[in-house]
């Protein structure tokens, strides 16, 4: 937005943050859409579905009250704050409580501020003062930068004397608002860019405006491209250098008609499916849209079949989940062999490790369910075989070995497998690329390389990594970007960001599990018969380590997640499944569990 009269219904229309314990609030009020955070109060976060294009009705409207005659300094800066909270947004009346100049300069489409709370304004030498507490920032995307800090946290609006009246001079480029206000206007959708090799796609969260602009909204996230970290993870396929017009018209028959501005570039067909994926899977969040039409520069793109218009179903091979991935449970029992099938009907695998125990002590199947990775040796090596008798490679083969303390294994959707190696110099990130031939190779990831870690998780499109860091008193939460290049190769990972508890306790993960492509659960103790599943935003928005959680009575193992939205998570028992959203249980009868998972 170039200047300060937005009514926010164009791109970057970004939210705010704050901390854990403010968006948990935020978030229970909201429905977010699929792939998106929703915090119901007796449970723990899900992925849903939510109404179209948002319910607007549900915020108040609120007409700010523009600065009076004689107004103190005090009295501009606290006007100036509630003006920003207008409903409809607009930004037309908090303008008039600045100076002259700063009215043409000043750019609340740059950032967005969510506070919890914040003192009366005080006044000081050559203005006021505001403290906000529990302020974080959002990016002109709507994507989580961060806490604010202390000092930014406190707002310092320098004032000027224009005909007489007090007048702002430097206001912050953010729109600056309280998280009640927000958690009424916002919602939390997922912008879809692909990793760098073209063949996955990856979600990337950020906050809108609720209302009648959600498709517009969600296409120009999608313009703006990836931000920060994700820059160098992901990219688009949506050409450069393009525009949107003032909406998404939709018809009656949920057809969206995409105009794109801007020059129709010469593209492949294989270009042109890779974008509409991007705006299908993005678009899908607004459900009263069933397919898309797309133009640039009033040419229109050309559909596969010629169809009239593209479904946004399509794209389901590049799901970030694993294309047609298993839905079935894997894990060991009590005697350390391979078991499989649904919750209710668990038994062992007729492959190897589900006849003979091989001294393994936790497992991972790859995505399509057929090849098991298992670490061995008392956390020394790893030991891969088939899932069922009959397949190929039927045979135990040790594709590892001299390791240390070997962490669970993971699998992404390229098939490389992921290893972490507890050393006495702290952790290794290691991957094979083909399993059973090569060397492992090791990659450094700030934070988490030559830590005391416990846990892992790669996401299953291999864009990002999550750790459990252990601490003297509290246990940190790493998150990295993992870098690929275009031929898939990986090249590194870098610090994304870290997430800590908030309530000041200490916290000590005994289990981490996908639970959304963006989200994950962790399990701690809370004392012998009773444990607490927590979620996190794997971003790091300030939803992670929330005051919400689920408890489960009894002994509980670890935890069975999936980034699958459809696919519960359990608490893992002896011989009971919970599912952690609802509380019910499941006995499990043939076997006696020791661990249990999801693929990957």
């Amino acid at each position: 937005m170039s200047g300060p009269t937005s009514s926010r219904s164009r791109p970057p229309t970004r939210p705010s943050a704050r901390r854990a314990a403010v968006l948990a609030a935020v978030l229970l009020v909201l429905g977010l859409a699929a792939g998106c955070v929703q915090m119901p109060a007796s449970g723990p976060v899900v992925e849903t579905d939510t109404s179209s294009s948002g319910d607007d009705g549900r915020a108040t409207a609120i007409d700010p009250v523009p600065p009076q005659p004689g107004a103190s300094a005090i009295q501009v800066a606290q006007g100036f704050l509630e003006a920003m909270t207008a409903t409809p947004i607009r930004s037309s009346v908090a303008q008039q409580y600045l100076a002259e100049d700063a009215r043409t300069s000043w750019d609340p489409d740059a950032s967005t501020i969510i506070y919890a709370d914040s003192m009366a304004p005080v006044s000081v030498p050559g203005g006021a003062e505001v403290a906000l507490t529990s302020a974080e920032r959002l990016d002109d995307r709507g994507a989580w930068v961060g806490d604010l800090g202390p000092e930014a946290s406190t707002l310092r609006l320098r004032m000027v004397m224009e005909d007489g009246e007090f007048r702002i001079a430097d206001p912050p480029d953010a729109l600056v608002v309280p998280a009640s206000w927000f958690e009424q206007r916002f919602r939390s959708v997922s912008l879809y860019f692909f990793d760098r090799t073209g063949q996955v796609l990856v979600p990337e969260s950020v906050f809108v405006p609720r209302g009648e602009q959600l498709a517009s909204n969600l296409v120009n996230g999608l313009l703006a491209g990836p931000a920060g970290a994700a820059r160098l993870a992901t990219r688009s396929f949506l050409p450069d250098g393009l525009g949107l017009g003032l909406s998404v018209p939709i018809d009656d028959d949920g057809v969206a008609d995409v105009e794109l501005t801007g020059d129709a570039p010469v593209r492949s067909a294989d270009a042109n499916a890779l974008m509409l994926a991007q705006l299908a899977w993005t678009m899908r969040q607004d459900t009263s849209i069933a397919a898309i039409r797309v133009s640039i520069g009033g040419v229109a793109v050309p559909l596969p079949g010629d169809a009239s218009a593209y479904s946004v179903q399509g794209g389901a091979p590049y799901d970030p989940t694993g294309y047609q991935s298993s839905s079935l449970l894997y894990g060991l029992d009590q005697d350390g062999l391979l078991v499989s099938g649904a919750p209710d009907d668990l038994e062992r695998v007729s492959g190897p490790l589900g006849q003979e125990d091989f001294g393994v002590r936790s497992v991972a199947v790859d995505l399509e369910g057929t090849v098991a990775a298992a670490v061995g040796g008392g956390g020394t090596s790893v030991l891969q075989a088939p899932v069922r008798e009959g397949e190929e490679a039927g045979r135990v083969q040790e594709v590892l070995s001299g390791a240390t303390d070997l962490l669970t294994p993971g699998w992404d959707v390229a098939g490389r497998l992921w290893l972490v190696d507890r050393t006495a110099d702290g952790a290794r990130v290691l991957h094979l690329d083909e399993v059973g031939s090569g060397e492992p190779r090791e990659v450094r990831v700030p934070g988490v390389t030559g830590r005391d870690v416990v846990d892992v998780l790669v996401s299953r499109d291999a864009t990002r990594l999550v750790a459990v860091v252990r601490g003297p008193r509290s246990d940190r939460l790493h998150t990295a970007r993992i870098l690929v290049t275009d031929q898939g190769r990986v090249r590194g990972a870098v610090a994304d960001t870290r997430i800590v508890s908030e309530d000041g306790g200490r916290l000590r993960v005994r289990d981490l599990a996908w639970s959304s492509p963006t989200t994950a659960s962790l399990l701690s103790t809370v004392r012998d018969d009773l444990v607490e599943v927590r979620t996190i935003t794997v971003d790091g928005a300030p939803s992670g380590l929330s005051t919400l959680s689920t408890t489960v009575r009894g002994p509980v193992r670890g935890l069975a997640g999936s980034p699958v939205v459809d696919q519960q998570t359990y608490a893992v028992g002896r011989s009971r499944l919970v599912d952690v959203d609802s509380g019910g249980e499941v006995p499990v009868t043939e076997v006696v569990l020791r661990s249990l998972g999801y693929a990957g």
